[in-house]
């Protein structure tokens, strides 16, 4: 069976053809987006999880071999917990976030995996670390998706950002769709396509247009944010050969998340101390908080639960003048808390696109901790994130020669009015702005591709 298949930086989705329409599986319950994240109560069961799928005894051999490391820690592991099951020790999307809120220092928590399968300097492990990673969360997918079917997924078209990085983008680029090639065949599937996402979402729009224009697909994901200029319409659209209607392509590594984590960082750190006054006068040190709040850098993160920031601390503790400030950002730290803050920052981003003011609710951290942000704070915190996405729709239209007939406006950082604005800001009041199913476009017309390459 053919499929589309959304692994996004924040949620994944699976599309299919029902009666000649794009239709997204629905994988719990009702359902059709599962939250990008996974929760492991020992990190080898991801191994573990993979190998007992792989049919082939050959390719679980050698598989076995290249990951005795994991499997070993898996096995002692699942004896220490008493499970019947990995299975039973592996939690996906909302459970995912339920279980690391519950339990934050146990077990392990990865958000948005995409975000870093681009990232430079990757090591052999590390990229074997990660097709693990992106396989499992595509099984359970999959699964689920076959399960509702009752047909085995076995082609696929997935999505993918133009660019993963926004430096060394090919090498970048080359990367991040190795890993997920190779997750997406160690999981089952037997034809693999891959497809620019912003194109994706044109795709399912283009389904719907009665005459021909030149559509400007502004693509704000949680991890990317991609521009594309196409020639859509009749003429088009059953054309298996594109390119000549493809007129410019611009894209970079900013989106929902990037939102989430300076908002964070710039309205929620200084109630952890960020701005307090040290007694030898001199500022406070920025890098620890703009590390714990960085989610989406493994160096940061590193370095934010590195030993050599802990004596950071300790000596800063002795030094500010709002030592009870920085306890909570050490609290914070030993509780592992920081996916959590930063999680408070993308519900309190949601609400600020229709709200004038949100306090974010942060007791887990301190009874009746609640620091407050204005819609027009958050503004000036995210416009320089703002002035890149216009300088991706700028070049865009460079790029083309035209202004587009079309904004086709979608992903799920999409829906803030800040995007609006600043569509018609660069492009003109009157131009026609569409919004696409912010969530379910880019699925959707994977699905529609995945139908037409696979033919």
């Amino acid at each position: 069976m053919r499929v589309g298949f959304d692994y996004g930086t924040s949620n994944c989705a699976m599309s299919y053809i029902d009666q000649g329409k794009a239709a997204l599986v629905p994988l719990y319950g009702d359902d059709a987006f599962v939250p990008s994240t996974l929760y492991a109560i020992e990190r080898g069961f991801i191994a573990e999880q993979i190998a007992q799928q792989l049919q082939d005894p050959v390719e679980r051999q050698a598989y076995a071999q290249a990951r005795s490391g994991a499997l070993a820690q898996s096995r002692a592991g699942k004896l220490e917990h008493d499970i019947a099951q990995v299975s039973d020790g592996l939690f996906y999307g909302a459970d995912a976030i339920a279980h690391y809120i519950a339990a934050p220092g146990e077990g392990y928590f990865i958000k948005s995996p995409k975000s870093f399968l681009g990232a430079s300097g990757l090591r052999p492990q590390m990229v074997g670390f990660f097709e693990d990673l992106v396989a499992v969360m595509m099984l359970n997918v999959k699964q689920r998706a076959e399960h509702y079917l009752q047909r085995e997924a076995s082609q696929v078209v997935i999505g993918r950002p133009v660019n993963f990085q926004g430096i060394n983008a090919h090498e970048s680029n080359q990367q991040a769709q190795a890993i997920l090639s190779a997750a997406a065949k160690r999981i089952g599937f037997r034809d693999i396509e891959f497809l620019f996402e912003p194109l994706a979402a044109g795709f399912d729009f283009e389904t719907r247009l009665n005459e021909n224009k030149i559509v400007l697909v502004v693509d704000v994901g949680g991890g990317t944010t991609d521009c594309s200029m196409v020639l859509m319409g009749p003429a088009h659209r059953n054309q298996l050969q594109r390119e000549q209607d493809f007129l410019g392509h611009t894209g970079e590594r900013i989106g929902g998340n990037d939102f989430d984590i300076l908002l964070a960082q710039k309205a929620l750190m200084p109630s952890f101390g960020m701005l307090s006054p040290l007694k030898t006068g001199l500022p406070m040190p920025l890098m620890p908080f703009v590390n714990a709040m960085a989610i989406n850098d493994i160096g940061a993160q590193t370095d934010f639960y590195d030993a050599k920031t802990g004596f950071l601390l300790e000596k800063l503790q002795r030094e500010t003048l709002e030592p009870e400030l920085l306890n909570r950002f050490i609290t914070m730290r030993e509780d592992k808390h920081n996916f959590a803050v930063v999680r408070e920052a993308e519900l309190g981003k949601i609400a600020l696109s229709s709200a004038n003011t949100y306090r974010f609710p942060l007791g887990f951290i301190e009874a009746d901790l609640t620091p407050e942000t204005s819609a027009q704070d958050y503004a000036g915190i995210v416009n320089v994130l703002l002035q890149k996405i216009a300088n991706l729709i700028n070049e865009a239209t460079t790029q083309a020669g035209h202004k587009p007939d079309i904004v086709y406006i979608t992903g799920g950082s999409a829906k803030s009015p800040l995007i609006r604005k600043l569509v018609c800001e660069l492009l003109g009041e009157h131009i026609e702005i569409i919004d696409g199913d912010h969530f379910g476009s880019v699925a959707a017309g994977l699905g529609v591709w995945a139908e037409r390459v696979f033919a």
